[in-house]
């Protein structure tokens, strides 16, 4: 279970939000969401008790101020309760009832005005505990500790209702516990969207861009942050997304754009340059340092080696008894005899 504790100074704000539909949705969206996901958008709230309270939230504003009243030094007399079942965990109205009692006393709540009510438009269905911290006796509930004692409340439950064990804050945990990995879906969807915005994408302003297609609103300064459509801010280092990184990310992406427009160029470069050197080789003819120093020139040893076997392949047989002739033999005797003619008898 994952629950949540705040304090507030309106009773009435507080009272609409849990018995009112949220109102950013048209009665048709309503109809329309509920078919789609079989949740009940339309008249999420039921009441699952009132204690010492009634009526509706007009009526219920107006009791929790007037007993508030005997108490003027509290400035946050709203304690706001929400309780909600980790996913696949199922629970019935009364077990809901139930922990709603439950929580109402660990909050000192269980002589003071309260009401919990259960909403059914989430997957996760969950309770909300409104109360009055000021008592008819004029005692407040105290507020100290909550987040820890919130905690303590749910490992509680969940081992009495046998659901799933869920880690607490992690400030709540021992040394030992804290090593254990957490998943948060929240920030889960928020690493696999910045993947995905990035894929492809070369500036910043581009990417930008992109998260805010996705629904993100980006905060960037020393570094970045995301906030959802929830109003969940979170920054881009706790997903592996530090500003930093994006912006390493940015520049590969760029540098592998550049290259890929020029890589035709180069590979017909490379080839024509391949050629001439084996060409050289294969004549004998030294190959221009230029040719040596590019990292896809072939090096004389290799472009030799070519040229002796492309050589011995171009033979022609010869017989074992000598019969047979060598041209490539006769026309370097030729040109042997040629060159010494010319050094002998000099013009």
């Amino acid at each position: 279970m994952i629950g949540k504790v705040t304090t507030g100074a309106s009773f009435y704000h507080c009272i609409s939000y849990c018995l009112e539909d949220k109102r950013k949705l048209s009665d048709e969206q309503k109809e329309q969401l509920s078919l789609q996901e079989g949740l009940q958008h339309k008249g999420r709230a039921e009441i699952l008790e009132y204690n010492r309270c009634f009526g509706d939230k007009q009526e219920l504003t107006e009791q929790f101020r007037d007993v508030r009243k005997l108490s003027k030094r509290v400035e946050k007399p709203v304690m706001h309760l929400s309780i909600r079942a980790a996913p696949g965990d199922q629970l019935t109205t009364e077990q809901w009832r139930e922990i709603g009692r439950v929580a109402a006393k660990e909050f000192g709540l269980e002589d003071h005005q309260y009401i919990c009510v259960l909403h059914k438009d989430t997957k996760q269905p969950h309770i909300h505990v409104v109360g009055n911290r000021v008592g008819y006796d004029g005692k407040v509930a105290s507020d100290s500790n909550s987040y820890a004692r919130m905690a303590a409340l749910c490992r509680r439950l969940e081992k009495e209702y046998d659901l799933k064990q869920v880690l607490s804050p992690r400030r709540f945990l021992s040394p030992k516990e804290r090593q254990i990995p957490r998943q948060d879906q929240r920030k889960e969807q928020l690493k696999a969207d910045i993947k995905q915005a990035l894929q492809g994408a070369r500036t910043y302003q581009d990417f930008e861009k992109r998260m805010q297609n996705k629904g993100y609103l980006v905060d960037k300064g020393r570094g970045i942050a995301f906030m959802d459509n929830k109003k969940v801010r979170t920054k881009g280092s706790e997903v592996g997304y530090s500003l930093q990184t994006i912006e390493q990310v940015l520049a590969q992406n760029e540098q592998k754009k550049r290259l890929s427009s020029t890589q035709p160029k180069e590979k017909t470069q490379q080839r024509e340059m391949a050629r001439k050197t084996v060409t050289r080789a294969m004549h004998h003819q030294p190959i221009p340092v230029e040719e040596k120093t590019i990292g896809f020139a072939i090096s004389d040893q290799i472009a030799h080696g070519i040229s002796n076997v492309l050589h011995e392949m171009l033979k022609p047989e010869i017989s074992p008894a000598g019969g047979g002739r060598n041209p490539w033999a006769e026309e370097e005797e030729w040109r042997r005899r040629k060159k010494k003619k010319g050094q002998s008898h000099p013009r």
